[in-house]
């Protein structure tokens, strides 16, 4: 494909996304000219969001690093000259020998995430390296650890209802996700179940986009989810709305269960939601008397200091019903685990030295360049921006400034983060690579071989972190690997029956493979917890020193409606900061296009709360704690309760001046599972500018 200069070619979404599309590139004269979808895909079948259609402008940006860089002003300062790669790669090894001489290898730090999701470009070769190397391991808890420990807490597997099986559903819940825009292709599939009679029930703390297209859309105060799934088990109980041969069969705790939720009733989990108590009678008996019922457990709810508890208390609500036995039932967090490839072979772990070494949370990342003790001295980013996706990053820009942390980064730009960077090396886009994709929502495997040849002197993840093993010296076998010996080692993984007959040559021949669904069943009946069974009692959670029962817990910093703040409250605000349409984390925040569609950062706030600021809409504001401060515009509305602000999107700091990164505002701290991230456990204050 990379060396036809005309014609049609497939490819796959590399973005952090669940769709993961199949996609067709249209080249002439050997370029991107125009990204499709695939209307092969059985799953995506042709249709892909707006993000992606202008995908060849990020390819082809006029602000794309094409060649290896080095500082030559301040940290920060954005200045550089051209190296070539043989500089770049000797320079980095040799500061890498040097800090492990005189301080050891866990002085060095990798900080990645996903913004690319190939298995081979963040969970291979660069796992090898790092592994090899000894360095200091990295927590990857930002995004959606907490919800996926909760839910391994009830369920023990990371998977969940088929989507092609929710079109038969007759009530679907959405719960805390703004499908519309981060899950498209659940939503052509949520319409089709309406066309049918289905009813949609959205659930959230913003009148987003899918609480827009909702039949029925339900607000509640941040963090409170856990209290209105209590509440709708109160009811179930209650009013015999429970499948009791179900829970005998299915599930351990269900009696501690019954007699744990008559505590919330629905008059309390009024109080604390803000959600009525009739309505909360109303979702509850909605749910119980209607089948097939879905949930689906969206990724904002978990990012709260309970949102581990959160997603593990809702995970309950199936078996309370018995909804996991009929078609189109059950409920959906992550369907990743049906597609787990082996990572042992990828990653290979037993080439590192020092196999207890200390981990750190990225989510801390501030803490750790200016804490941690003995301290970090050198940080290699790639596929990921912490400047503008990690929380605190304020505090993360004070540890980037540090002169004596040798920082290396791997990016396609100059992102905030790179600023501060000594080293830049120039990255390939994924329509230059081969790699490996799976999906965490659909059961296909798929395959991208490259379609155009790298941009400039832009090298992937594979053949850069090839390049620093050989001028480390090296020789392990593990590091001559080709990306196809480790494409084959990945699938080569008899732990998991759903991979049953995807192979490296099938993927060549047809560019997607459907997973050996058959094993999913009889899941039920050998589900990996201690118990095998659905444990709405976790004595594994109360060895942990969590409470072992879904349960309510307060915010750490937060309200609810039983703990309004009060009037000399210095932050009185819940602040939280979704994705916005047109970007997916800070991708796509250099895309001028995209950026004229979201018009710039906007704070949308309650009536009440902007009357109570002398603040109009379209007023420039700015919010603050004692972290930081944010610049926007503001947007009066009624889309949330009063006491909760909304901001949509992760943008780059803007040439202007103005503050322009959410995360200055979102603490660090770790969440209750799983080491998630806690960004939406926020309070701020708003005032005009």
């Amino acid at each position: 494909m990379i060396h036809e200069p005309n014609g049609v070619f497939p490819a796959v979404c590399p973005l952090d996304c669940p769709d993961t599309c199949g996609l067709l590139l249209h080249k002439e004269n050997g370029k991107i000219v125009k990204v499709t979808g695939n209307p092969d895909h059985p799953i995506t079948q042709g249709a892909i969001c707006n993000k992606v259609r202008n995908m060849a402008e990020r390819v082809y940006h006029p602000e794309r690093v094409l060649y290896p860089l080095k500082r030559v002003g301040r940290k920060g300062e954005g200045k550089f000259e051209r190296i070539t790669w043989d500089e770049a790669i000797q320079e980095i090894a040799d500061r890498y020998k040097g800090l492990i001489r005189e301080y050891g290898s866990e002085s060095i730090l990798p900080y990645s995430f996903y913004a690319n999701m190939g298995i081979l470009s963040v969970d291979g070769m660069d796992r090898r390296f790092f592994n090899r190397l000894g360095a200091t391991r990295l927590q990857q808890g930002i995004c959606n650890s907490a919800g996926n420990a909760g839910w391994r807490y009830t369920m023990g597997f990371g998977g969940g209802t088929s989507p092609e099986e929710t079109v038969k559903a007759k009530l679907i819940i959405v719960w805390g996700g703004n499908l519309v825009s981060t899950n498209m292709h659940q939503i052509a599939l949520i319409e089709k179940a309406r066309k049918q009679g289905a009813q949609l029930v959205v659930i959230d703390v913003h009148r987003n986009r899918t609480g827009q297209r909702a039949d029925w859309f339900i607000p509640l105060y941040p963090g409170t989810d856990a209290a209105l799934a209590l509440g709708m088990m109160h009811v179930l109980f209650e009013r015999g709305l429970v499948n009791e041969a179900f829970l005998e069969r299915y599930t351990v705790g269900h009696a501690e269960l019954r007699e744990h939720v008559k505590q919330y009733t629905p008059e309390r989990v009024a109080a604390i939601t803000g959600v009525p108590a009739e309505s909360i009678i109303k979702l509850a008996v909605l749910y119980g008397e209607t089948s097939p019922a879905y949930i689906h457990i969206g990724n904002g709810l978990q990012h709260h200091d309970n949102g581990g508890m959160t997603v593990r208390t809702i995970s309950c609500l199936p078996a309370l019903t018995g909804q996991w036995l009929v078609p189109g039932g059950g409920a959906f967090k992550s369907n990743g685990a049906y597609g787990k490839m082996n990572a042992t072979a990828l990653e290979r772990p037993d080439l590192r030295p020092n196999p207890g070494a200390r981990t750190v949370s990225m989510n801390q990342l501030g803490d750790v360049l200016l804490t941690l003790d003995p301290p970090i001295r050198a940080l290699y980013v790639y596929c990921s921006n912490p400047a503008v996706v990690a929380p605190d990053t304020g505090k993360v820009e004070q540890g980037l400034l540090r002169e004596d942390l040798f920082t290396v980064v791997h990016d396609l730009f100059l992102t905030d983060t790179t600023k501060y960077a000594d080293i830049v090396l120039p990255a390939t886009s994924s329509f230059e690579n081969t790699d490996l994709y799976g999906s965490y929502w659909h059961h296909y495997i798929q395959l991208q071989e490259p379609v155009i040849a790298p941009q400039g002197e832009s090298k992937s993840n594979v053949e850069t972190f090839k390049l620093l093993a050989a001028a480390m010296g090296f020789d392990d076998d593990a590091f001559r690997d080709t990306e196809e010996d480790m494409i084959r080692q990945a699938l080569d993984f008899k732990h998991n029956p759903y991979l049953e007959g995807v192979t490296l040559e099938k993927l060549k021949e047809q560019r997607f493979v459907k997973l050996n669904m058959e094993p999913q069943q009889t899941w039920l009946d050998h589900l990996p917890t201690p118990s095998r069974k659905i444990e709405l009692y976790s004595a594994t959670m109360e060895r942990a020193g969590l409470p072992p029962l879904p349960t309510y817990v307060p915010l750490v910093e937060g309200y609810d409606g039983e703990r309004r703040p009060g009037k000399d409250t210095p932050y009185p605000l819940m602040f939280i900061s979704p994705p916005n349409h047109n970007f997916l984390n800070s991708t796509f925040g250099n895309v001028e296009k995209l950026k004229a569609l979201e018009k710039g950062p906007v704070l949308q706030i309650h009536p009440e709360d902007a009357a109570a600021r002398g603040i109009a809409d379209g007023d420039e504001v700015t919010v603050w704690n004692d972290r930081g401060s944010y610049d926007v515009t503001a947007s009066v509305t009624d889309k949330m309760l009063p006491g909760t602000v909304v901001s949509q999107g992760l943008w780059w700091q803007q040439e202007d001046g103005k503050r322009t990164r959410a995360n200055a505002l979102t603490p660090d701290r770790i969440a209750d599972m799983g080491g998630g991230a806690v960004f939406f456990s926020t309070v701020v204050d708003v005032k005009r500018r």
